[in-house]
């Protein structure tokens, strides 16, 4: 084993239609854009060379996609874990038209009706965490953008609803790891699209 702690490298798929309106994308099974399809490559082009002990992906198309284009679908298996979250009744819609029937709602202090609750999410975000800590190595874990910004609050140990601070961008880069040693987690990189085109 390295002396070095292992790095956990999570990849947000790439577009789809509904990044683009900014309609809550949960259990909706949409493909990437064409946009979304050349950011996953160029996502791949950037991972290039790395060695990981494990590649997971989320089990929806966005997800998949994007790890098939970066060239580690041969190599992932999916984790129904890396699901995003669950939106319920507001699956399809977007946070503005919520806020005209609910101006007070905030998505990570609310959750969703029908959906998944913030509680909920962070336990699925802790199973994860625990899984991630026993392989030897670095991973890498294509999944969606609430469901990676829960995992990096747990992953430091906050609380789930800390994830409003971690924005993610389409087909993004992250690194979680540790500091000194695994005793210090902490964020090596994050939300890096510097490989992405407009």
């Amino acid at each position: 084993m390295s002396d070095t702690p292992p790095r956990i490298y999570l990849a947000r798929h790439g577009e789809t239609e509904w990044t683009i309106t900014g309609q809550h994308t949960g259990m909706t099974d949409l493909p990437l854009t064409d946009r979304g399809e050349r950011n996953a490559q160029s996502l791949g082009k950037r991972l290039a060379g790395l060695t990981f002990a494990a590649v997971f992906t989320s089990p929806l198309l966005r997800a998949r996609q994007t790890c098939d284009l970066a060239e580690f679908g041969g190599a992932a298996q999916v984790d129904p874990d890396l699901v995003e979250w669950n939106y319920g009744e507001y699956e399809g819609r977007r946070t503005v038209d919520i806020r005209k029937e609910r101006p007070d709602w905030r998505s990570f202090r609310d959750g969703f009706p029908g959906g998944e609750s913030v509680a909920e999410i962070g336990a699925r975000a802790d199973r994860v965490v625990e899984r991630l800590r026993a392989i030897e190595g670095d991973t890498l874990l294509f999944s969606h953008g609430h469901f990676l910004r829960f995992l990096a609050a747990r992953w430091l140990g906050l609380p789930p609803e800390s994830a409003q601070y971690f924005v993610l961008t389409t087909a993004s880069l992250s690194i979680l790891g540790y500091e000194h040693n695994l005793s210090e987690p902490a964020i090596r990189l994050w939300n890096d699209d510097r490989h992405t085109q407009e």
